[in-house]
């Protein structure tokens, strides 16, 4: 079954970050990445650019409107995501739980409805 690992933080906290913890936590992203891909379970991923650069789209009474940033005020941001293949919900935690930032933020794992084409 694929899921979704959404992976959220604080991009104010992040963006106080020194350069060395950065490139670490970029070097733990990385081997964690790979280890995904030796594993077979990595079926896709990649960071976000930062809020600010978002565009949030509706469509109301047949008119689309749009608003510069997210749709929602929140303490943690959409920083990225990794696309899994996992056995069941158990297996996905635990690869959620070896993410990086797991450890200042949150990862949400969510399965993915796949449908029959």
């Amino acid at each position: 079954m694929q899921y979704l690992l959404m992976i959220y933080q604080n991009e104010v906290e992040y963006a106080k970050r020194d350069k060395s913890t950065e490139q670490a936590m970029l070097a733990e992203y990385q081997t964690f990445t790979q280890s995904i891909i030796s594993s077979g379970n990595y079926k896709g991923g990649d960071r976000l650019q930062p809020t600010t650069t978002a565009t949030t789209v509706r469509v109301r009474d047949g008119k689309m409107l749009t608003t510069d940033g997210p749709f929602a005020e929140t303490r943690e941001q959409l920083g990225g995501y990794y696309m899994i293949e996992a056995g069941n919900l158990d297996e996905a935690i635990g690869i959620a739980a070896r993410i990086p930032g797991a450890r200042v933020g949150s990862i949400e794992v969510r399965p993915v409805w796949q449908y029959n084409h």
